[in-house]
């Protein structure tokens, strides 16, 4: 398994404009939230009773495990996000609108990731890793500790290994245009 320091550095190399983070902190998290609700929606019954049980209150766990053995503390920080998601994920399986809200907020979780990396002029990190699409919100929560002044040795460890990640697309993507 990769480091948090590489899988970050390796998402941070196509996301250095502000911009683009901006506009991530927009649309990640519509993006989760719409593949939380359709999570929800495919459950099935425990026991005798019959009590219910979702893919997405499964899965929640299993991802939020994957980021507490990348870094603790900003799997803390990710359990703070992903709880409120889970709930009102759950709770919208009561309601008639489900598909087309998540739907909705799906697609415009995308547009706006791909205007922001109009913006940054590299393509997102998971074309070339799918693994990648794990480390968006943990990308954020980690932008989210540098602004408050938090995690800053992370900070330092993850900046230079992205820049120079960069200048390596960069290069081959100049030759391969020659």
């Amino acid at each position: 398994m990769k480091s948090a320091v590489e899988q970050l550095a390796r998402y941070k190399s196509v996301h250095l404009d502000p911009r683009n983070i901006g506009t991530h902190f927009i649309g990640v998290p519509l993006i989760l939230w719409a593949l939380m609700l359709l999570l929800a929606s495919l459950d099935f019954r425990l026991g005798a009773e019959g009590h219910r049980l979702s893919v997405a209150m499964l899965l929640t766990p299993v991802v939020l495990l994957y980021y507490f053995r990348l870094h603790w503390r900003l799997a803390l920080g990710m359990t703070l996000v992903f709880l409120p998601l889970l709930l009102s994920a759950e709770w919208m399986t009561q309601t008639p609108h489900l598909i087309a809200t998540a739907s909705g907020a799906f697609v415009v979780g995308w547009l706006f990731q791909l205007l922001g990396h109009r913006y940054e002029q590299a393509k997102p990190a998971f074309l070339e890793d799918l693994s990648q699409l794990l480390i968006g919100p943990f990308f954020l929560m980690a932008e989210v500790y540098f602004k408050c002044g938090l995690e800053q040795s992370l900070a330092q460890a993850i900046t230079p290994l992205a820049l120079a990640r960069r200048q390596a697309l960069d290069k081959a993507h100049r030759q391969g245009l020659s």
